[in-house]
This record gives structure tokens, sequence and C-alpha cells, in this order.
């Protein structure tokens, strides 16, 4: 694995990295506080092809590489983590399952709009009583003619309240579990699909998060996604490259409160000096970006490995893992280098401090991750350094 970017990624991370400073930053705090979703801010990734950024030509994206995503998410957290979970959850719940298991209809009707930012997608997976133990889920599906009928409700699915395309998991049977788990493609204007009421979150208030709700929802047999019972295996696929996105907006987070952090230790004066002459404010920066060094590497290994076409489960978990307890920790260094300020909403670390806290409970707890890799490792399926060869 060589560890330097190329010049066209490079090319790439320095206009989102433009881009973010100049859009987004600037209303990242608004968005916090109104809690809309940032159409201007959706429709300009569109423009710039960061909505499908892994979608080959002939549908009608970019066909970016995982390594270039994961470079491109993190410079968009660094301007606005909510922005940047609509991202992650474009490219990789919504659009990665139908690349990667849709047959070829199923990718020329979706893909293009997914791609270019005219429909939104989500991810229902979540239910009220199926978190981490995703095989336990109880929304069900029936086969009738030549429709199936989806019943159950779906909890915490980030851009429900927008969304145009939802890829719904439901089950023939919870006796079956991971067996009897079906993917579908669902529009929101099929008959029996509607949102609920939008979450009141702690962070990351620019992206909705609300439940998907099933009456007795018609899908056409033509939208099921992959094979019957055969769902599972798409959710887990997602999840693994998921992470990778996730692990992104983590780190781009972490990112930025390290640079709050820079910033206001070389302003704020104490006992004559600013405190970034303090040795107790210098070991916190650099333990900070060390981690934020660490975190991003790890991030790359994985999104190169998935390049590859290999195997990445490990790797991704391992990512996601670290990236999230980074941003929680860098953004609690944040707020106690910046003292009493940094508890109040004239600086960003506060709002830093709300966003971080989820990266490390969607798309897999840190405990789920933990689960994850340990069980690599205990089939021998870790490679370790050998992956960079």
């Amino acid at each position: 694995m060589d560890l330097r970017l190329s010049e066209e990624t490079r090319m790439l991370q320095g206009m989102v990295r433009d881009f973010a400073n100049e859009k987004l930053k600037p209303r990242a705090a608004e968005l916090d506080r109104t809690c809309e979703f940032p159409w201007d801010h959706w429709r300009a990734m569109g423009e710039l092809g960061l909505l499908g950024m892994l979608v080959p030509d002939q549908y009608g994206g970019p066909g970016m590489t995982n390594l270039d995503y994961a470079t491109a998410l993190e410079e968009i957290a660094v301007g606005c983590a909510a922005t940047a979970v609509i991202m992650s959850v474009q490219n990789s719940l919504a659009i990665f399952p139908i690349q990667a298991f849709g047959n070829e209809e199923q990718k020329a009707r979706y893909l293009p709009k997914l791609a270019s930012g005219e429909w939104v997608g989500c991810y229902a997976l979540t239910e009220p009583g199926a978190g981490s133990d995703a095989a336990s889920l109880k929304c069900s599906c029936v086969k009738k003619g030549d429709r199936w009928v989806l019943n159950g409700a779906k909890q915490f699915i980030t851009n429900a309240a927008e969304a145009h395309l939802a890829i719904v998991y439901a089950t023939k049977d919870p006796a079956m579990r991971t067996k009897g788990i079906c993917a579908f493609l669902v529009e929101r204007d099929f008959p029996g699909y509607s949102v609920g009421k939008h979450e009141d979150k702690m962070g990351i208030r620019g992206s909705s998060t609300a439940p998907i709700v099933l009456e007795d929802c018609e899908v056409p047999e033509a939208n099921l996604l992959h094979e019957e019972g055969r769902g599972f295996s798409v959710a887990m696929a997602t999840l693994d490259g998921g992470r990778i996105g996730i692990g992104s907006q983590a780190l781009g987070i972490a990112r930025a409160a390290l640079e709050a952090a820079i910033g206001y230790s070389k302003q704020r004066e104490q006992f004559g000096a600013p405190i970034s002459t303090l040795q107790a404010i210098q070991w916190k920066l650099a333990d900070m970006a060390t981690r934020v060094d660490a975190v991003r590497l790890l991030i790359r290994r994985a999104a190169w490995i998935k390049d590859q076409g290999q195997n990445h489960s490990i790797e991704a978990s391992m990512a996601k893992l670290m990236a999230s307890e980074t941003a929680v920790w860098c953004a609690n260094q944040a707020v106690q280098v910046h003292g009493g300020y940094g508890y109040t909403k004239e600086y960003v670390v506060e709002r830093l401090y709300r966003d971080a806290k989820i990266t490390d409970l969607y798309e897999g707890t840190s405990e789920i991750q933990r689960l994850v890799i340990a069980a690599n490792l205990l089939k021998g399926a870790y490679r370790g350094a050998d992956t960079l060869e």
C-alpha cells in the first residue's frame, strides 16, 4: 500500500476542503439550531459528484475509489458533521447495496437518480426492538401474487424525512433469524409507506432522523434486492462499507476539534502568556494530533483494502471503532482546552462535543465493533500488516 494520495485524490481533497470552508462551516451552527435539512448543501454536493462517488459513469457517477470517498468525507465532516452523515448514508448505505447486489434493471432505474442527488436515499434496518441484534427484526414481508406486502416499523432512520427511496429489511418469519430476511427497494410513494415524528437529537441536528412506518406496504416483486432470504448478507456487507464512511465522519469531527483547540490556545492568555505555552495544553494537543493521524491511517487502510476487492470487515470495524472513540475523546479535550467558554454555544467545540457522540453508536456501537474484530481474530481471518501488500 502506498500511503501517498494520488495527484487526482489530492485535487479532490483540495476542492472539497474549499467547499467545506466556504459553504459548510458558515452554516453549520445555524443548521444545528434550526434542525433543517441542508438542501443547498445537498444540491451543491450533487453538482460536485459527491453523492454517488463510487457509481460508474454508465449510471451517472464519477466512478471514484473508496479512498477518494473517505478523503472527501473527512473534509465535509470538518465543515459540518450533519452534512457529512447525509453524504455518508447516500453513498454507503443507499447506493452501495444497489450497486453491489442489484440487477441491471434496478441499477439503471435508481443509481442515476441517487448519484445526481435527484433522489435522497436511506437505509431502514434498525427497529424499536432490533438494534445491535439485527437478526431479531420483526418487520414482516409476505408474498402475495406479484407483490410483497410489508408491515412493521423502522427506527432511527437517517434521511427518512427526505428520502425518495429506502432500503428496507423485512423477515418472512422471525424464527428463521438471518435466513428469513429479505431486502427491498421501497419508494416513498408506494401505498402503505409513511414517515413518523422526527427525533429531537443531541447532535448532528441538521440531518433528519425519524421512524418509517409500513402498513400493508405494497412492493413490486421486481423491487426485491438480491435473492429471497439473502437480505441479511446484503445488510452486513453494506455496513462494512458504511463503517468506513462513519469513520471518516468521526475523523473529520476529531480534526475539527483539534484545529479549534490549537486556534483557541494561541489566542487565550492566562498567567501572562497564551495557554499554548503551557505544557498541560501542549500535551493535550500532541495527544489529539497523534490519535487523529493514527485514525486516518486506519481508515485509509480499510478503504484501500475495499478498493482491492478484498474482505475488509475487520479493518472497517477497527477504523470505525478508533475513529468514533477518538472523535468523542478529542471533542472532550477541545472543550477542556477552551475551559468554561467551551461549554457555551459561542464556540464550535460545544457542538462538536454533541456531534461526536453519535459516531460510536450508529452503524454498529463500539461494543459491536469489538465483537466483529474479536470474531475475525478468533477464526484466523485477520492478516495484520499483510493486508498492505
